[in-house]
């Protein structure tokens, strides 16, 4: 199997800080030329999802109500302190000029990165198309994600 240069980023924690990361190497990677594809599964989807409440199930409903999606509400992994964590960290990036993660990806999105969402982890947490931003592509399994990462030539998970 050849492969080629490209890079595939499976994206699993919905956490501030590895999200930043996964979007900052995509992006690093698509403006060097080179073909990117995330792959968001369970948390991960947070970071994709409009930010609407999701679920038609009891447990769908208290998941989306609990795990609100949007990637503005996504926190850091430490220090979070029940959201305010969240607010420093915002506060602390502005005053450094680090791009916020709506911006990074959206910038990612402008490079041609691909924002592949978990078919599997859509259908247990009762996601539907609708509740995702409008530029990710179909939902696919991990078969779709594999034959990506399988011609990459780096695969990461975060």
């Amino acid at each position: 199997m050849e492969k080629n240069d490209g890079v595939t980023i499976i994206v699993f924690s919905g956490d501030m800080d590895k999200v930043m990361a996964a979007f900052n190497i995509a992006i690093g990677a698509a403006a060097a030329g080179k073909e990117t594809n995330m792959f968001f599964t369970f948390w991960g989807i947070k970071t994709i999802q409009k930010g609407n409440l999701t679920g038609q199930g009891l447990f769908g409903r208290m998941m989306g109500l609990l795990n609100r999606g949007g990637i503005n509400r996504i926190g850091p992994s430490r220090f979070n302190f029940g959201g305010i964590g969240r607010w420093m960290f915002k506060q602390m990036m502005k005053s450094h000029n680090i791009t916020p993660l709506e911006e990074l990806r959206q910038t990612a999105i402008d490079l041609g990165v691909k924002l592949l969402p978990c078919e599997m982890s859509m259908a247990v947490m009762e996601i539907k198309r609708e509740h995702l931003i409008d530029e990710v592509e179909d939902s696919c399994g991990v078969a779709t994600m594999l034959e990506k990462a399988f011609h990459s030539k780096a695969t990461l998970f975060i």
